[in-house]
């Protein structure tokens, strides 16, 4: 069970979106890289990024930033946010990225992603984004009509390391994990499902420690992290201890 600490980009800014609202952005830190550095210090082993810019304008955007994070920690490092090519798959990771997160390709084109997993085994992971159940795309600007189930279903087999699962309705509101339909989507596909959105305190970590959860591969952590009501420490002790 891992605990990714996120760094979402804007305008080359560590933030922290509310609801994946670009108007509602806080700042954390100026220097993602610092960030990055810190993150590793604490003890954290992964790192999830996220180019939030690049995610609506279907390119990377905050390109510098990334690659400064890359330079500033040892650890493997998640990218999602406009990447939507094969080219683009293959540039990041030639850059140093230990796998790419295809959201908004996902819904377009799934032979694309099935295709990336055949060429870069274990480097591709889909990111699923529900808002009222239905996935959402282009930065979350605009939702399809696919149920989160349906659109997993799709890489069942096709060698997808992990499916990082957003309740965007609980994003960056502190709401606590939406368990029924993470824990929902775990039970439906045998591909790694990491938890995103919501994670409020450290009984979200706890409850990532029930037999029920433990199915899950881990989750992530933003603004509760940011804004100290998680304990780095203590968080990544629980999970040690589990």
């Amino acid at each position: 069970m891992i605990l990714f600490p996120a760094i979402d980009l804007k305008d080359g800014k560590c933030v922290r979106l509310r609801l994946g609202d670009m108007a509602q952005a806080t700042v954390y830190n100026d220097d993602p890289a610092a960030q990055a550095r810190a993150f590793e210090q604490q003890g954290f082993q992964w790192l999830h990024v996220v180019d939030l810019n690049g995610a609506f304008e279907g390119q990377s955007v905050n390109a510098a930033a990334v690659e400064a994070i890359l330079r500033a920690t040892t650890n493997p490092v998640q990218l999602g946010g406009g990447i939507r090519t094969l080219d683009h798959i293959e540039k990041w990771l030639a850059r140093g990225l230990a796998r790419v997160i295809l959201g908004t390709v996902a819904v377009r084109n799934a032979a694309l992603v099935i295709e990336a997993c055949k060429r870069f085994p274990g480097k591709v992971a889909v990111g699923i984004d529900a808002k009222g159940g239905k996935v959402a795309v282009e930065g979350w600007a605009a939702t399809s009509s696919l149920e989160v189930i349906e659109l997993a279903k799709k890489f069942e087999g096709a060698g997808v390391a992990a499916i990082i699962y957003t309740d965007i309705d609980r994003d960056g509101i502190l709401a606590g994990i939406n368990w029924p339909s993470t824990l929902a989507l775990a039970e439906a596909v045998s591909i790694p499902v990491i938890a995103s959105g919501g994670l409020a305190s450290l009984d979200d970590i706890r409850r990532m420690m029930q037999p029920d959860a433990r199915k899950l591969a881990g989750a992530i952590t933003g603004r509760a992290l940011y804004d100290g009501r998680i304990d780095a420490a203590e968080a990544l002790q629980i999970l040690r201890a589990a």
